[in-house]
């Protein structure tokens, strides 16, 4: 059996795709599975690092500023289009797959629309309430759209082919007790381990505000081990610190990243996560129950963030904050009360547990293989 998985842009597309591969791969040990995505997209980092072949087409996602950069971008994106169906298309004539699973995120619009011309079984997956453009322009064209809530169904055409699965998680999440991990992150004091990012490509308003997060730490003494994924976009927040005088080298609480490669690792020892609210970063806390400091972005399709934030946030396993003035020691000042508080963390454990969507991976992998049998039958 072949299976193709494509996905690409940023990790929140990613990391559930090579959730379900390894999943898959459990299932059935034969497959044969390929990755496809964009040429400069982040999955040309994952993949291979995961094991995966990857192969990639030259397609940029559309930008929704219309400003002279976005417009011309924009041009672009429209002239390369054309060479990314074709080549898009060679690639599935050549593996020649039994199916091909669209996880999100622009690159995969051309291998599931090539799929679907030459008669492949088609499958994407949506992890948020509501679809962003790749799946609604997708969804016509799928045997199956797969979404992670029930109350998804509303924005598809054709209902009847909609399943609710849930968001797949890594195995590798479960594979270590919080002990486990410190041990291997050598955190050898008992102080709590605060982790901070805000999307594989790093958003500036939030790393902004974390230097004056971080600030505030350093000068309290650092209370917590911290570890803060900065993301591939935006760096300098180690200039951003020494201009206010905080030399990170007599600071060895606190580390930054350009990326956490080792996700599992750092979120199965920590004690509180501070992050944005997309659908496959909520599938990881819940999961692990991990309790949580929300800040949705603004910028993303129909809110979605803001809803799945809202939805822990009621539930009593998250904190939801909004981007705004002073937010860096807002944070900073919940993230202490917090883990000054035992009781109250293990409250929001229990509560993030509660609602952990269960083997969404098993439920997926079902889907797959049944469509891929429905072929070479």
């Amino acid at each position: 059996m072949r299976v193709l998985f494509t996905c690409g842009g940023t990790a929140g597309h990613i990391n559930p795709a090579l959730a379900l591969a390894g999943a898959l791969r459990g299932r059935r040990p034969d497959a044969e599975i390929l990755f496809a995505g964009a040429t400069r997209g982040m999955e040309n980092e994952l993949v291979p690092r995961a094991g995966y072949k990857l192969r990639t087409v030259p397609i940029m996602r559309l930008q929704r500023t219309f400003n002279a950069f976005g417009i011309k971008y924009n041009l672009k994106s429209v002239c390369a289009y054309p060479a990314a169906q074709r080549k898009a298309a060679a690639v599935i004539r050549e593996f020649d797959p039994d199916i091909v699973v669209g996880m999100g995120g622009y690159a995969s619009e051309p291998f599931v629309r090539q799929a679907a011309k030459q008669g492949i079984p088609t499958v994407i997956h949506e992890s948020n309430a509501v679809p962003g453009l790749t799946t609604k322009l997708l969804a016509r064209h799928a045997d199956r759209v797969l979404v992670g809530f029930e109350e998804s169904r509303a924005h598809y055409p054709h209902p009847d082919r909609v399943l609710v699965t849930g968001t797949p998680v890594r195995g590798d999440f479960f594979a270590l007790t919080r002990r486990e991990a410190r041990a291997k992150l050598e955190l050898s004091d008992e102080r709590p381990l605060v982790l901070s990012y805000f999307g594989s490509l790093g958003a500036r308003a939030m790393n902004e505000a974390m230097v004056d997060f971080i600030a505030a730490e350093c000068e309290a003494g650092e209370p917590f081990h911290h570890i803060h994924g900065m993301g591939g976009s935006f760096g300098g927040m180690p200039e951003a610190l020494s201009a206010r005088g905080i030399r990170l080298a007599d600071h060895p609480a606190v580390s930054l990243r350009e990326y956490i490669y080792d996700m599992p690792v750092v979120m199965a020892a920590a004690d509180l996560v501070i992050c944005r609210s997309g659908a496959s970063t909520l599938a990881e806390l819940t999961a692990l129950a991990r309790p949580a400091i929300l800040v949705p972005s603004p910028n993303v399709t129909g809110h979605h963030q803001e809803k799945n934030a809202r939805f822990l946030g009621e539930r009593g396993a998250a904190l939801v904050f909004s981007e705004g003035a002073e937010l860096g020691m807002r944070i900073f000042d919940a993230a202490r009360a917090l883990l000054s508080d035992p009781e109250r963390l293990a409250a929001m454990r229990r509560a993030a547990g509660s609602v952990a969507e269960g083997d969404a991976a098993t439920r997926i992998c079902d889907v797959i293989l049944d469509l891929a049998r429905q072929r070479r039958a």
